[in-house]
C-alpha cells in the first residue's frame, strides 16, 4: 500500500528536514505541524507540504491535523528536562505524553500506519531519564494496535548537525577540550541513512510491528569523534579526558547558564550506556529498508571532511549533496 498523505511532527528539525524532502521529492503530501510556522521556511516551498501551525497537545488541533491522512511520522524528541520525578517533566511532555496524544488521535480518525522516532539504549532501567522516557514512549506504540516502526539511532551527524559541528567550533574557540565522558563509544549515522530508512520503511509491510537500530559502519570513542572533528577542520586541539566527578560538575555549571546547557548531568548518564548496535532490532541492511539491494552505511570522515573543511561556504552542503549523487 502506498502511503500518500502524511502527517509529521517534528519534521522541521535537522533530521526532520531531510525525511520531508524526500518524501515529497517522491510525490506525497505532506502536513507538517509546527508550533512556530518561521521553522518550516525552506519546506514550505516545496509543492507537496503544507506547514500548519498549532498546539500538538490539543486535541481539536490534532483531529484536524490527523483528518484524511494515511500515515503518522512522530519525531519530536529533546535533549534536556528538569529533574521532576520520574524522569522530568519536560520528557514526560516530549517523549510519553505526546506520543499517547497522538496514538489515540490516530485511531480516532483511523490512521493505522506510525513512524516513531526512539534512541539507541532505551530500556526501563536505563541510567538517564531522556533514555526511560523514550523508552515508555515506545511502549505507548506497543500497546496501541497500529502499524508502528520504531528507529533507534545512534547519534546522527550531517551537514547542520549539532554534533561534529559543536566540537569543531569549540577546538576553533579553545586551545584545549576538557572532555566529559571520553571513553564513551558510539556508532554514528549518517542524517541521510536515516531519512533513507523511515522513506523505505513507510510502505513496507515487512517493516509493521519492529524496531530498527539505525547505525554507521564503525564505533567511535567520543574522543575519537571529538579528534576527528578537529582534524576535518584543521584546528586539531589536545583532548583532556575529565575525570567522571568533574564531568559532573562541568556538568552542574552548564545547567546553570542561560539557555539549552551544552551538556547536562542526565546526558553523561545517557553516555554511561554505550550508543551502539545491540543486535536485538535488525538495522539499515534490513531488506525492507535497502528496497532490494545492499546498503551500505555512510563513512563520518567522508561527510567530516567534506563538511568542516567548507564550513563558512554558504554552496557547501549543496556541493556534497551533488558529489554523493554524482551530479
Amino acid at each position: 500500500m502506498r502511503h500518500q498523505n502524511i502527517v509529521v511532527f517534528g519534521g522541521s528539525g535537522f533530521v526532520g528536514a531531510r525525511i520531508v524532502a524526500r518524501l515529497a521529492a517522491d510525490g506525497r503530501r505532506i502536513t507538517l505541524v509546527t508550533r512556530k510556522r518561521e521553522r518550516a521556511q525552506e519546506l514550505i516551498l516545496l509543492p507537496t507540504v503544507d506547514v500548519i501551525e498549532g498546539d500538538p497537545y490539543d486535541a481539536t488541533f490534532l483531529a484536524r491535523a490527523m483528518r484524511e491522512q494515511d500515515a503518522v511520522i512522530n519525531l519530536v524528541g529533546i535533549l534536556h528536562s528538569d529533574t521532576a520525578a520520574p524522569y522530568g517533566r519536560a520528557f514526560a511532555r516530549a517523549h510519553v505524553e505526546m506520543v499517547a496524544q497522538l496514538v489515540a488521535a490516530a485511531r480516532a480518525a483511523g490512521v493505522a500506519r506510525f513512524l516513531h522516532m526512539s534512541a539507541l539504549g532505551v530500556s526501563a532501567d536505563a541510567p538517564s531519564m531522556y533514555l526511560r522516557s523514550k523508552y515508555d514512549g515506545e511502549q505507548q506504540l506497543r500497546e496501541s494496535g497500529l502499524a508502528y516502526s520504531i528507529f533507534r539511532p545512534s547519534v546522527i551527524f550531517g551537514p547542520g548537525d549539532h554534533f561534529l559541528n559543536t566540537f569543531a567550533s569549540l577546538q576553533r574557540l579553545f586551545p584545549l577540550v576538557p572532555l566529559a565522558s571520553a571513553k564513551a563509544r558510539f556508532e554514528p549515522v549518517f542524517v541521510g541513512d536515516v531519512a533513507s530508512a523511515f522513506f523505505h520503511a513507510l510502505d513496507e509491510v515487512r517493516s509493521y510491528e519492529r524496531c530498527y537500530e539505525l547505525v554507521g559502519p564503525r564505533i567511535y570513542t567520543l574522543e575519537e569523534i571529538v579528534r576527528l572533528a578537529g582534524a576535518a577542520s584543521g584546528h586539531a586541539r589536545p583532548v583532556i579526558a575529565l575525570p567522571e566527578s568533574l564531568a559532573m560538575l562541568q556538568a552542574a555549571m552548564f545547567e546553570m547558564l542561560p539557555g539549552a546547557p551544552l551538556l547536562s548531568r542526565d546526558n553523561l548518564r545517557s553516555m554511561q550506556r554505550d550508543s551502539i548496535a545491540t543486535g536485538t532490532c535488525p538495522g539499515l541492511d534490513a531488506p525492507e529498508l535497502a528496497s532490494g539491494g545492499e546498503f551500505r552505511p555512510t563513512p563520518m570522515e567522508q561527510v567530516a571532511f567534506e563538511m568542516l573543511e567548507e564550513r563558512g561556504d554558504p554552496r557547501a552542503e549543496l556541493n556534497n549533496l551533488r558529489r554523493r549523487s554524482h551530479r
